[in-house]
């Protein structure tokens, strides 16, 4: 039987060296093979403590922008800590597939619109072909979502995505007071990660 995926993912840490320190610790003490950081990683505060302490540990790292990080910032900081920014990409770790869009609707450097999500959606999702295991990865949560009872409505385009790609999976953030809320979407298992994140095997 083939060994699990153990995935450390989070959300919305907006800069916070405090919040990130003690994901770095989680990760450490769950001996996580991948850490998910989806979105609003950046924003409040500015810092440099953002991804280099999970690089110091020797942590892999995947991350997608959110509405509060610019996509060009999104890029520099994957490129300087070797970290991959699925941002309309796909990553493939022990035979599970990622693919992600990040941005939201709202206020920030990442705001994006429905028809960009989706096509960002899909060009992420062609390069997995022949990966039956997917973890999709978005910030904005989906429309019909529990997340929606912040009064913020969800995407339509990811909700249509899950339809469309069937991930086992989706790990979505924004709502930072939808922290923990996980529910079943078509069959796919919907997580809202949030800032303490969550522990995922698969």
């Amino acid at each position: 039987m083939a060994k699990k995926l153990k995935i450390l993912a989070a959300a919305d840490t907006h800069g916070d060296e405090k919040t990130i320190k003690k994901l770095v610790q989680k990760a450490e003490k769950e001996n996580v093979d991948l850490v998910v950081l989806a979105g609003d990683i950046t924003g409040f505060r500015e810092t440099r403590n953002i991804i280099k302490p999970f690089k110091d540990k020797n942590q892999r790292v995947l991350l997608i922008p959110g509405n509060w990080d610019s996509f060009a910032t999104t890029d520099f900081l994957a490129n300087l800590y070797g970290v991959k920014n699925i941002h309309g990409y796909s990553a493939v770790y022990n035979k599970v597939g990622f693919f992600g869009a990040g941005g939201a609707e709202g206020p920030g450097q990442g705001r994006t619109t429905e028809k960009e999500l989706m096509s960002t959606l899909k060009k992420a999702h062609n390069g997995l072909k022949g990966i039956d295991k997917k973890i999709m990865i978005t910030h904005m949560h989906a429309a019909g979502s529990g997340a929606e009872f912040s009064g913020l409505p969800g995407s339509i385009s990811i909700r249509k995505a899950i339809k469309e790609f069937q991930p086992e999976i989706l790990l979505q953030g924004h709502i930072h007071e939808a922290e923990g809320i996980e529910e079943k979407i078509e069959n796919t298992r919907v997580i809202n990660v949030g800032r303490k994140g969550k522990i995922i095997e698969i």
